[in-house]
């Protein structure tokens, strides 16, 4: 980027920035590239507040001061927002971020919680994917008022939302309609670049964010609430062809990250979006653990898979969320048997604790049961889509405890049902059941009346189900 690339939309020289940050005594930027200001919450200043181009990253003094040089590759520059105040929004869309514009001076407004952030909660939302208006109108008429109902249950704690990618599929107009889908749920959301969301035909990966940044803004950014750190990353690498990309974080991100935590307490809360899976699908994701060395309480969140799975690696725990669209609109359930739905997370100081919300669901619901008829005997499959290591699956019959199932890799029946074959589903046929590790199965006599489940998550919550 040169120095006319800095002279955009004078419209921007008035506009609000940031963290409810009101911008003003703007003037042509400094010949050395480098723009100064002041952050006050009711006139007094705020400091310790991280303000970044996504290249520098700096801190303000005592008195709310801060100095940033722009590199000449920056978009953008937005703050960390601060633990303890709020986020700025556009309807409901975080706005913590503005475009570059010919200025060397900006001050800016931050606007206190009324309550302590300590406490509070969020949700994940994975791969909305909507294709066309009839996909719209289910994702309205279902996973909208299904999260809304959730954000009342959550009671009067903040909330907040991060959407980890492919909030279209491939057809950016509808960008229009996830955003009134956010407005409708009414708190802040912050959202993750997708593959589905890129600009494909029109360069390589630098050019293929254009359209997302046009209605989001910057694809990697940090910003903070209570004790909890929050990272958004762009881990989508545009291969310049068509359709075809990987998984992979450039250099860039990687830089400004070191320098993003560096401001960040080794025992924070850590929560670390992206799209593509990081334990198994980002390519160098051994660079990212690098600048996480030391952090030791770190959790990923990512979609893009369309079915649920739990993995620790590195001592992270990554959270890969089946999906708001679950198989690409075409029933209630992922590839893997998981609902269509999305995370719901409780912080509270460092400490985690979360479910998976199926949509429509009751939230107790967590497992789901089959009893087939097998030669000379009978096989109960329990699909607990939302296991890892420290869930216990045990089995009833008759009243009877027998123990723990055992786990097994397979197929959901039910997804066999709805997906198997090149005529199924009607209208998407690539969904195919996906194998699944979260399988859980025992085998028991004919004669048997009645089976119970009781799954009991790694927090102690039991979930019961019978047949």
């Amino acid at each position: 980027m040169n120095r006319r690339s800095f002279i955009q939309k004078s419209s921007l020289l008035a506009t609000t920035l940031f963290v409810s940050l009101k911008a003003h005594s703007f003037s042509f930027l400094d010949v050395d590239n480098k723009i100064s200001g002041r952050i006050t919450s009711k006139g007094k200043g705020v400091a310790n507040v991280v303000v970044s181009d996504g290249f520098n990253v700096v801190q303000t003094d005592s008195q709310g001061n801060y100095t940033i040089e722009i590199n000449p590759l920056a978009k953008f520059v937005w703050l960390s927002t601060p633990s303890g105040y709020e986020f700025k929004t556009e309807s409901y869309l975080a706005k913590h971020y503005e475009t570059l514009a010919a200025t060397s001076k900006l001050n800016f407004e931050l606007k206190s919680l009324a309550q302590s952030d300590d406490k509070h909660n969020f949700i994940i939302w994975a791969d909305p994917q909507v294709k066309n208006k009839k996909d719209v109108e289910k994702m309205m008429t279902t996973s909208v008022p299904d999260t809304k109902r959730v954000i009342k249950l959550l009671g009067k704690v903040p909330v907040h939302g991060i959407c980890v990618g492919d909030i279209v599929w491939d057809n950016h107009e509808l960008f229009v309609e996830y955003n009134k889908a956010v407005t409708e749920m009414g708190i802040p959301f912050f959202q993750a670049l997708g593959n589905h969301d890129m600009d494909y035909r029109m360069g390589g990966d630098e050019t293929s964010d254009k359209t997302f940044q046009e209605h989001y803004g910057p694809t990697y950014y940090s910003f903070n609430r209570g004790k909890a750190h929050y990272v958004v990353l762009d881990d989508v690498r545009y291969l310049g062809v068509e359709r075809t990309y990987d998984g992979f974080i450039t250099q860039a991100q990687l830089d400004w990250l070191a320098k993003d935590v560096k401001f960040v307490a080794k025992n924070t809360l850590v929560i670390i979006c992206a799209h593509i899976p990081i334990h198994n699908a980002v390519k160098n994701n051994a660079d990212l653990y690098t600048v996480l060395d030391g952090f030791t309480n770190v959790h990923f969140m990512s979609g893009h898979t369309h079915y649920n799975r739990n993995t620790i690696k590195n001592n992270i725990y990554e959270h890969n969320h089946g999906t708001v669209c679950g198989a690409w609109w075409t029933g209630p359930i992922c590839e893997d048997g998981t609902p269509n739905g999305y995370g719901v997370y409780e912080v509270n100081g460092t400490e985690l604790k979360w479910y998976y919300q199926g949509t429509g669901l009751d939230r107790k619901e967590q497992v789901h049961i089959y009893v087939d008829e097998l030669t000379g005997q009978k096989r109960l499959i329990a699909n607990v889509w939302n296991w890892d290591p420290m869930w216990k699956v045990e089995y009833f019959i008759d009243g009877k405890a027998m123990g723990n199932m055992e786990q097994q890799k397979g197929f959901d029946p039910l997804s066999v049902t709805l997906f198997k074959g090149d005529k199924l589903p009607m209208g998407r046929t690539f969904a195919e059941p996906k194998m699944t590790e979260h399988l859980f199965m025992a085998h028991f006599e004919p004669s048997v009346k009645k089976v119970k489940v009781v799954a009991t998550d790694r927090f102690g919550e039991q979930f019961i189900v019978e047949a």
